[in-house]
């Protein structure tokens, strides 16, 4: 039976029944290592529940469930696959509301933005629901005209899901919903962070009606040696990573050994521009929208803004007045625009850039401190005078810090 454990006893739904433990061939397990991993909750820096902590031998019996259930599931119609995927999708938009406070709880972010990421969540359920029965091949002619070619499409079999804690839902369901819709069987392993909307995805897909080991998920705090064991096994093909271009690198090193079949999705670094013929209040709109979402904890957040002279004292004491006026507070209170980062480490290194750049002569224009309160809580930031070596210019800052920076057009 999974091990069990109410995460808040002030959350306005019941999560009693998450499981916390492995799911390994159908079956909730505490694991071989016998440890556990504490959740926090980012707004309060209090346990939510713990976890199971994988080791190097769960993660062998994970590819031996996923290697066991792959010709199964491989052969299973088409459509079969697309209803089971369907249902989850339906389970999924019912329970909108549900998924969205357990997300806030563990990840900090705003409730506005988990619903939005729930529903994004859903979609990618339904929208592999109908391009299961879409597997299609070609038929052509060998240049010399005396053979015809036959090309057909098969699962590459057991595949390796690592997806982060900005988007516990939305990345889970991005790569579990291509992987059973083609026929492969899988290993999710989700971020520490945000562990328990990972578990309640396993429990919706069993509910949906997907066979016993066609997907597994663990949970570790050695991440690099489990993942390096199931690198190692020649019956893992495939590896999908969304993570740090660090991690990422180290990954396709490993994976260049057997090699595996691998799809990154790594950090970012992108700008936000903004030319003096622009339309203030558009690019304001826009600019909250790239900065602030998901408290800027995402790759596709903008990290640098570059205004030109004409418009940049505008745009710069506008946004700062916009992002003075966020409410900062707990994700799951229905007021909060911008939540808690994840945990101490980012809040952390978010104080280090925004140090680094006020060192080096920037000027806050609003925000630019933690807040005194338990939590990993920062204000919203905006920084003009910003120094062309400022390491917030070069590194992903994954907060809600906006460097505004003047240029002039040649």
């Amino acid at each position: 039976m999974p091990s069990k454990q109410a995460v808040s006893k002030s959350s306005g739904h019941d999560y009693s029944n998450i499981p916390t433990d492995l799911l390994i061939g159908g079956r909730w397990i505490a694991g071989s290592g016998g440890k556990r991993i504490d959740v926090l909750d980012p707004a309060s820096e209090r346990r939510l529940a713990s976890v199971a902590d994988a080791t190097e031998d769960d993660a062998i019996k994970a590819i031996d469930a996923a290697h066991a259930a792959a010709a199964s599931w491989a052969a299973t119609a088409p459509r079969k696959r697309g209803e089971i995927l369907r249902k989850a999708f339906e389970l999924m938009a019912k329970r909108v509301d549900w998924f969205a406070e357990l997300i806030a709880l563990e990840n900090g972010k705003s409730l506005g933005d988990a619903k939005s990421e729930v529903v994004y969540a859903a979609e990618f359920f339904r929208w592999y629901s109908e391009e299961a029965v879409r597997i299609s091949g070609e038929i052509g002619i060998a240049p010399g005209g005396t053979n015809r070619m036959l090309v057909i499409q098969q699962p590459i079999g057991v595949s390796l899901l690592i997806t982060p804690w900005n988007f516990p839902a939305a990345m889970a369901t991005r790569k579990i919903g291509p992987a059973l819709a083609a026929g492969c069987t899988c290993i999710l392993k989700p971020a520490t962070e945000t562990p328990l909307t990972a578990f309640a995805m396993a429990s919706l897909l069993k509910e949906a009606g997907l066979p016993d080991g066609v997907l597994n998920v663990l949970t570790t705090s050695k991440s690099g040696d489990v993942v390096a064991a199931m690198m190692n096994d020649p019956r893992l093909r495939k590896l999908s990573f969304t993570g740090s271009t660090e991690v990422g690198r180290t990954l396709l090193k490993q994976a260049s050994a057997r090699i595996i079949n691998c799809s990154m999705e790594l950090g970012g670094n992108a700008p936000f521009i903004v030319f003096d013929d622009a339309d203030l209040s558009a690019a304001l709109d826009g600019a909250m929208i790239a900065k602030i979402r998901n408290g800027g904890e995402a790759c596709t957040a903008a990290n640098r803004f570059y205004a030109q002279r004409g418009i940049a004292d505008a745009f710069a004491e506008q946004l700062a007045a916009r992002m003075a006026k966020l409410r900062v507070g707990k994700g799951t209170d229905p007021d909060t625009a911008l939540g808690p980062l994840v945990n101490a480490a980012t809040r952390d290194k978010v104080v280090r850039l925004v140090a680094d750049a006020r060192d080096r002569g920037a000027k806050v224009l609003t925000g630019g401190k933690t807040i005194d309160r338990p939590g990993y809580f920062y204000e919203a930031t905006v920084l003009t005078n910003i120094a062309p070596g400022s390491k917030l210019l070069k590194e992903e800052i994954f907060g809600p810090v906006a460097p505004i920076v003047t240029f002039d057009r040649g």
